[in-house]
Order: structure tokens, then sequence, then C-alpha cells
């Protein structure tokens, strides 16, 4: 499995969590992310469930291309 690009993280995020405002970085190498999603989908979920809501969408790159994931997670304008 290649590695993604950030656009291909986010967009395999809002494809799965529709409402989502995905900002997707690198922060080292090629592997290694910073990811925060916002969405209203998560009202209500623990942080955990949303952070596996994420890792869902991510599938298979969370298991093999992914080296590390810095993941945020909210809902709008939650503080």
């Amino acid at each position: 499995m290649t590695i993604p690009t950030p656009d291909e993280l986010r967009t395999l995020v809002q494809a799965h969590i529709a409402d989502a405002e995905v900002d997707v970085r690198l922060y080292s190498g090629d592997d290694h992310f910073e990811m925060v999603v916002t969405s209203a989908l998560f009202v209500g979920k623990s942080r955990v469930a949303q952070h596996q809501m994420v890792y869902a969408a991510l599938g298979d790159h969370m298991r093999a291309a992914v080296h590390a994931l810095a993941l945020k997670t909210s809902v709008p304008n939650e503080n």
C-alpha cells in the first residue's frame, strides 16, 4: 500500500463523515500526519467514539500506510 497524501486522507474522512471539516498535514517524514476533524456527527459521542469514526473512515491506511496520526476531533463551536 502506498503512503497517502494529506488530500487523500481528507477525502476518505469526508466520504465517511459527510459534514466533516478536515485539516490534514504532514509533521514528520511522509507518513506522520496531524489531523483535525470537526463534525456535528460527533455531538453526544465520547472522544474515543469520535476517533473510532475517523479511524474507520481511514480503513486499511491506519493499519499499513499511516505510521503515526496525531488526531484532534471536535464538534462545531466547541471551545
